[in-house]
């Protein structure tokens, strides 16, 4: 399993990626990590860290692209950054997987320029996997594609439910379309045209139709499907407020204790590691012709680590292969 590591991405710069990289290969000692970034500073992190194997290489890169710079300007100015040597790594299939914890928008850009879609794909989407009272649901697409059509979001259903079924495991994994309403015919064109389109296909047994934002939560689909701003708002405005009630909680329930308050906050740590994006490590974008793990940009080591972790199981599982064979089928 070779992995294009962007070094240079994320919130804390190359450190947290290396420590990560030099983790997972004391789990996944057959890994081949490409740290892609500024070589001076990649060279002397490994020497300080007393590495000297042959699991990790170092590929130059000119630059690389912040989280305040506008992604597609970024990515045309600046021809040999960081993620945009990645991604031409994965092309020339001198790699099987690209994991970045940097700038979401120019992640995916410098994907797009490369076309690297699966046969068929009209447009790859961002899947992430969020907590439920019934278990982990998916929520597809999180901001790859703002302006989904509805094929897209057919398309999305077909690979959310093979992300749910061969990484979650779940074996029948239901289908849901984000609307206002429930009720058929709720709506803009956009989700009643996907609705149709859903309950036509080959997914028909796995749709259940309409689900409102509440309903993520309550685990009332295995799969939610929506346009990419709209699941962005979800996903930002979901870490806020489970990061609101879980500190709101553990302060009022830690004030009222005198006995066992150690016993309460490791509850409530736990609690919190629940919800915590470090856990799955990242976000895989679907629908591309190789693997990409999209990492928070807050990403710490042992996120990064579960990263090129995930990217190894994405694999494993021939995620693409049946992406493109159920993509194929013929309507029902």
């Amino acid at each position: 399993m070779r992995i294009a590591l962007d070094a240079m991405g994320g919130d804390y710069g190359p450190d947290p990626n290396v420590a990560g990289a030099l983790d997972a290969l004391q789990v996944l000692p057959e890994l081949q990590i490409s740290l892609v970034g500024d070589a001076a500073r990649l060279k002397q992190m490994l020497a300080d860290a007393g590495y000297s194997g042959a699991s990790i290489q170092i590929v130059p890169a000119e630059s690389w692209i912040t989280m305040e710079e506008k992604a597609a300007e970024a990515v045309r100015k600046k021809p040999h950054n960081s993620l945009n040597i990645c991604w031409q790594l994965m092309a020339d299939k001198a790699v099987d997987a690209v994991v970045s914890a940097g700038h979401t928008g120019a992640v995916v850009a410098a994907g797009l320029r490369t076309k690297l879609f699966l046969a068929g794909v009209k447009r790859p989407g961002i899947a992430v996997a969020l907590p439920t009272l019934r278990g982990t649901s998916v929520l597809m697409d999180v901001g790859a594609n703002p302006q989904a059509r509805s094929e897209h979001l057919y398309q999305y259903g077909v690979m959310g439910a093979i992300y749910a079924r061969e990484i979650l495991g779940i074996a029948q994994p239901r289908v849901g379309l984000m609307n206002i309403g429930s009720e058929d015919g709720k709506g803009t064109e956009l989700i009643r045209e996907a609705h149709a389109h859903l309950a036509a296909s080959h997914l028909q047994k796995q749709y259940i139709g309409n689900v409102e934002g509440r309903g993520i939560y309550y685990g009332e689909a295995d799969v939610i499907i929506c346009e990419g701003f709209v699941g962005n708002v979800v996903l930002k405005a979901s870490e806020g407020m489970a990061d609101m009630l879980i500190r709101t909680a553990s302060k009022h329930v830690l004030a009222q204790l005198t006995t066992e308050r150690d016993i309460a906050a490791s509850a409530f740590q736990s609690l919190s590691q629940q919800f915590a994006s470090s856990e799955s490590g990242g976000a895989p974008l679907l629908g591309i012709d190789g693997i990409c793990m999209i990492c928070h940009g807050s990403s710490d080591k042992r996120a990064i680590t579960n990263a090129l972790r995930a990217a190894t199981k994405f694999k494993d599982r021939n995620i693409n292969e049946q992406i493109v064979h159920e993509l194929a089928m013929p309507p029902v």
